[in-house]
Parts: C-alpha cells; sequence; structure tokens
C-alpha cells in the first residue's frame, strides 16, 4: 500500500499542475455533481455518528478499559485534557475564527432571516454546530475502533486492525491494504487542505503588516518554505525540540485569546459565550437536519461552501486526529474517552469563537461595514481588520501569523509521521527518509490545490476525499458495536461466575461455622476429651467419618429423615443428659442428636420403664464424638458424604422412651 498511495498522490500533483484549466473544470463539475447527489448523505452520517458517540459514552459499554483490565491510564487527567484541547487547535481555528461567524452574519444561510441582533446570534449558532459536537463525534468513531484495537486487543497502529470484528482476517489481505490505502490519502488530502488555508493567511497577514503582497507566488513559496522547516524536523526526529515547539505554541494561542478577550468588550465577550451555548443547544436538531431543501441553488451553494465541506473535512482528517487521540487514551474507560473527547475540545473551540468572532460581531453591530468595506467578508484578511481595532494591532497580527505558521509545521511533521505509520503497516518507529517524502508530499499537494482553484479546489476536495472514507467509518461504528457487545457477554459471563463462586464461598463458610458451634456446645468437654484421648485415631476425617457413620447406624436412627433426635426423660429425677449432634454437610438438612448416659440416680430411677434396650444404650455410647477439631471434623464429614458412604438425610428420628421410676 506503500507504492500505491505514492503513485496515486504524485499523479494527481502531475495532473492539477501540467493542466490546471481542465483540472480546475473538473473540479467545479465535481462539486456541483458531489453536493447535489450527496449533500443529505453527509448530513445524517455525521447525525448518526453523533448519536452513535454518545450510545458508546452513555450505554454499559462506558465500563470497557481501553488497555488491559485494571489498566491505569497513560496519562493523568489534567495533562490529557490539555492534549485533547491541542488536538482541536489548529489552522483552521485561527484561519476561521472570525471569518465563519462574521461570513453568517454578513450573508446569513438561505431561510434564516431577522434582526440584526438575531442574525449575530444565529451567525455564532451555525459556526458552533460546525466546530462542536459533530466535528468530534466523527473523531470518536475512528479513535475509539483504533483505541480498543489497538490498547484492548494489541494490533498495530493501522486503520484496518478497527474492522477486524467485521471482517476478520480479511483485513490481512487486499481488502485491508485497501483501507489503509484509503485512510492514508485522506489525511494527507486532509493535511494539505489546512495547510492551503494556513499560506493563505499568512499571505493575507504578510500584505496586512505591508511586509509583501499577498499573491499565488508568495503562498507558493511559503509553502516550500515551512514545508522545509517541518522536513528538517522529521529529518532529526521527533524529539524535544517539536514536542517543545508543539506545546509553545499552545501557550501562544492561549495568550492570544486572552489579549483579545481582554482588549476587546471582555464582558459582552463572556455572556455570548454562555448565551450562544443555550442557543447551540436549543437549536441543533433543527441545525443538525437542516439541508436547505427548499432554498433552491442557493442553498446547495451554500451547503457546499459550509456545512458539507466541514462534515468532508472533518471525516478526511479523522484518520490522523484518530489515532492521536487513540493513543494517548491507553487505560481510560470508553465513557472517560467519549465525554472527554467530546466536551473538552468542544469547549474549547466555543469559547475561541466566542472570543475571536464576537469581538469582531459586536464590532460589526455597533458600526455596520466597519470589517466589510465591500459589503462582504474576506477570509483571509477577516482576522487582521477585526485586530486592527483593537489596541496593539500589529503585536496580536504578528503573533497570529507565527500561530498559523507554527501549526503548519507541527502539522505537517504529525501528519506525516500519521500517513507513514499507516503507509508502513502500523510501525511507530517508521524511517526518517519516508516520513520525509510524505511531508514533501504534503506540501505539493496543497501547491497543485492552490494552483489549480484556491479555496474552492480546497473545499471540493476535502469534501470528495471524506466520500469513501466515510464508508469505512460507518464499518467501523459496526465492528466497535460488535467488539464490545462481545466483550460486554464476556465480562457478564464472568462476574456470574465469580458471584456463583462467592456464593458458594459463603455457603460453605456457613455451614461450617454452624457445624462448629452446635458441636462445641452439645459436646462440650466430651469433644475436647474425645480429641485428647483417641490416639489411635487415624485423622479428622476417618474420625468424623466413623462417627458419622455410626450415628447413622445407631437402633431406631431412620438416615433418610433430615433429623435425627433422642428425647430427653421426661420424669422428674432422671440423670443428667450427654448430647451429641451431627449437621449435614451439604448445608440443607441439620442432624441434631440429643443421647442420654445412665447417672448416679436413686435405684428407684433405674426401676422405670424404657423401651430403650441393652443394645440401644451400647449403640449410644459408641456416638462419643472423635477426637480432632470441629473443623476438620467437618471437612471429615463432607469428604465422607462426597465418597458416597451415605445417603442424604430426609426427615426421620431414633426416640429412646424416657426411664420412670
Amino acid at each position: 500500500m506503500f507504492y500505491p498511495s505514492v503513485l496515486l498522490i504524485v499523479a494527481f500533483v502531475v495532473l492539477a499542475m501540467a493542466f490546471t484549466d481542465q483540472f480546475e473544470s473538473v473540479v467545479n463539475t465535481l462539486q456541483a455533481e458531489v453536493i447535489g447527489v450527496f449533500g443529505w448523505y453527509y448530513v445524517l452520517i455525521v447525525a448518526a455518528f453523533v448519536v452513535f458517540a454518545l450510545w458508546m459514552g452513555l450505554s454499559r459499554f462506558g465500563n470497557i478499559v481501553l488497555g488491559k483490565d485494571e489498566e491505569e491510564a497513560t496519562f493523568r487527567l489534567p495533562v490529557w485534557f490539555a492534549m485533547l484541547f491541542a488536538a482541536g487547535m489548529g489552522i483552521g481555528l485561527v484561519y476561521f475564527g472570525v471569518a465563519e461567524p462574521l461570513s453568517h452574519f454578513i450573508s446569513p444561510k438561505p431561510g434564516v432571516t431577522g434582526s440584526p441582533e438575531y442574525l449575530a446570534q444565529a451567525a455564532m449558532g451555525q459556526t458552533y454546530l460546525h466546530w462542536g459536537l459533530h466535528a468530534w463525534a466523527i473523531y470518536v468513531v475512528v479513535g475509539l475502533a483504533l483505541a480498543y484495537a489497538i490498547h484492548r486487543k494489541g494490533r498495530p497502529v493501522s486503520i484496518r486492525w478497527a474492522l477486524e470484528p467485521l471482517l476478520g482476517d480479511r483485513v490481512k489481505g487486499w481488502i485491508g491494504d485497501v483501507i489503509d490505502v484509503i485512510a492514508l490519502l485522506g489525511t494527507v488530502f486532509g493535511v494539505a487542505t489546512s495547510l492551503g488555508f494556513g499560506v493563505m493567511q499568512v499571505s493575507a497577514g504578510l500584505g496586512f503588516l505591508e511586509i509583501a503582497d499577498a499573491s499565488v507566488s508568495l503562498q507558493i513559496g511559503l509553502i516550500v518554505g515551512i514545508t522545509a522547516v517541518a522536513a528538517a524536523s522529521v529529518v532529526s526526529g521527533v524529539g524535544k525540540g517539536m514536542k517543545w515547539l508543539s506545546n509553545g505554541n499552545m501557550v501562544l494561542a492561549g495568550i492570544f485569546v486572552a489579549a483579545v478577550l481582554a482588549l476587546g468588550p471582555t464582558l459582552f465577550l463572556l455572556r455570548d459565550w454562555v448565551q450562544s451555548m443555550g442557543f447551540y443547544l436549543q437549536n441543533v436538531l433543527r441545525m443538525t437536519f437542516d439541508t436547505t431543501a427548499f432554498q433552491g441553488d442557493a442553498g446547495l451553494a451554500w451547503q457546499s461552501g459550509w456545512t458539507i465541506f466541514y462534515w468532508g473535512w472533518w471525516i478526511s482528517w479523522a484518520p490522523f486526529v484518530g489515532v492521536f487521540i487513540a493513543r494517548i487514551s491507553r487505560g481510560r474507560t470508553v465513557r472517560e474517552f467519549v465525554l472527554g473527547v467530546l466536551l473538552v475540545p468542544t469547549i474549547v473551540s466555543f469559547f475561541w469563537f466566542s472570543v475571536l468572532g464576537g469581538t469582531a460581531l459586536q464590532r460589526e453591530l455597533a458600526d455596520p461595514g466597519s470589517l466589510t468595506p465591500d459589503g462582504a467578508v474576506d477570509s483571509n484578511t477577516a482576522l487582521f481588520q477585526m485586530l486592527q481595532t483593537l489596541p496593539g494591532a500589529q503585536i496580536l497580527a504578528g503573533i497570529a501569523i507565527v500561530l498559523v505558521v507554527v501549526f503548519f509545521v507541527t502539522s505537517s511533521d504529525s501528519g506525516s509521521f500519521v500517513v507513514d505509520m499507516l503507509a508502513t503497516g502500523g510501525n511507530a518507529n517508521p524511517p526518517a527518509w519516508s516520513r520525509l517524502m510524505w511531508a514533501v508530499l504534503e506540501g505539493l499537494v496543497a501547491i497543485a490545490l492552490l494552483v489549480a482553484g484556491g479555496l474552492q479546489a480546497l473545499q471540493t476536495t476535502a469534501i470528495l476525499i471524506g466520500l469513501p472514507f466515510s464508508v469505512i467509518m460507518i464499518a467501523m461504528a459496526v465492528a466497535t458495536v460488535k467488539a464490545l457487545s462481545e466483550e460486554h457477554r464476556a465480562i457478564l459471563r464472568a462476574e456470574r461466575a465469580a458471584a456463583r463462586a462467592a456464593l458458594t464461598d459463603h455457603i460453605e463458610t456457613r455451614v461450617k461455622s454452624s457445624l462448629t458451634e452446635e458441636y462445641s456446645e452439645i459436646f462440650g468437654e466430651d469433644a475436647e476429651n474425645a480429641g485428647t484421648s483417641n490416639g489411635n485415631a487415624t485423622g479428622a476425617g476417618g474420625r468424623i467419618s466413623a462417627w458419622w457413620r455410626r450415628v447413622r447406624s445407631a437402633p431406631g436412627a431412620d438416615v433418610g429423615g433430615g433429623t435425627i433426635e433422642h428425647t430427653r426423660p421426661a420424669a422428674p429425677g432422671a440423670g443428667a443428659a450427654s448430647t451429641a449432634a451431627s449437621t449435614a454437610a451439604a448445608g440443607t438438612a441439620t442432624a441434631v442428636l440429643e443421647a442420654e448416659a445412665p447417672s448416679a440416680a436413686p435405684d428407684s430411677a433405674a426401676s422405670g420403664t424404657e423401651r430403650a434396650t441393652a443394645e440401644g444404650e451400647s449403640a449410644s455410647s459408641e456416638l462419643t464424638p472423635p477426637a480432632g477439631t470441629p473443623e476438620d471434623l467437618a471437612l471429615g464429614a463432607a469428604s465422607d458424604d462426597a465418597d458416597g458412604s451415605g445417603q442424604s438425610d430426609a426427615a426421620g428420628s431414633v426416640e429412646q422412651e424416657p426411664r420412670g421410676d
């Protein structure tokens, strides 16, 4: 799959740059056809992905660990949240932070009407839709499937293994190769699309700062220069330098948004953040399924430029982001994974757009046309136009350019790393030369798209690339449900087996304790004497077995019963009685033996009528308990019954008439 992927990408770059006009025409045709035919499909499957993600997080599967049982999470919760935040940050947030809310306000979605204030609120709600739960639900589908396959099942880092529960060993053949090639191409073109947006904004920023004139030539030069920096980082390896650069850029992004919040209408922005979340939650269902079906060509054109473009872009990015969030989530439960991935980046994105986009909307409401002198929004320059209204505009603009450049470098570096892993079958340490090649190819694809059609080519390519991988994502969702269902059934079986074992142990303990207490209570010191005087006994098990057989064979004993009894003498003046009992080891019947013994009573007591014969008295004397501890004796009795030496007791008794005067 390495060479087929390279050949396809090189062929695309050559054709796009050699036949620019024809390629642009093809892009326009494909955009109209794909959006017209598959627009509803994108809307439907993304809605389904949101439902799937919520189901996984809230269902019975939530407690399954993405790793070995009882395995601790690799990263502490605050660190993990910070890394998810980093995954949510990128060139797109900087490029669209001002441009999208302002565009929805100036050119509302077809069918959306109302006062300027309502249009501003609707603009923010629509932006939240594109960058909120829906985007991250797409990443959950891929990330969860990969995390389960990698950490729970020990599979390589490759998209094909996420489909193993559905396809079985077929993922090892050509089907698996096709899956990985589609994922690889999606990642390359998704990263290239982001790089294209980045250089367009950097070019506009340099023009805003009057450093250079924005042009396609400048954009190509920027791609070459920034790709060279990314290539250098690839050759040197992912070490502390790149990690420091990435973390430093996160800090710089935080400083940037905090500065805009402090220098802008702070209280309004905080209120807007909270209010817009409420508007989003109130209208998310309607906006999710809105395909602008009754707005004709205008609605279709709007969908292709915004919602459908985003859904295709996120899907093409899904392998890249999915691999990242899967690798950092070892040891997390399914519930932790889903809720963390859905909520943390979503809230961060909402805050980002509320600060940058809210500042632009507040300015435009207060002074209409101040940010849109031509009545339209220039996405490349919108951020810098907004910053111009704040103190320290030049410094903030410089920070914005640095953010985009560093995001470009880190995206190219990490993107080439993920692509190389996919191309080499999940190799976690791919060679530097192949990573360098992928970084160069990503830059070449970005150049080809800019030359062949600019922004429209970027958007259309994202939509087209996302289409085949969306089918793989549906299969991944089905495979995940299948795997987690089997896992859950196995857990239930193990829990039931453990519960049965615990119940058995509990019953055995209670039976043993009951036998011990009753044995000591009935026989008292005789048991102790038996334990010390019976030196010829061969062991507690043998003693209790022999004793139990003598009890059952005693004259008048009914061993079919659950109770064996000797009645105490009823006549006054009768001698003291010694008692004996035995508890059935099965735990369902208790044998209690109360035996009389002759005493030093007056002669008149001996003249009473007795039914017990001399043989009975002899048998009673044989019921003296054997030596040994009650615990040992209990085990011996249980062993004897298990060997079939006696039948289980049923109701019955051995009675002796009391001696009378």
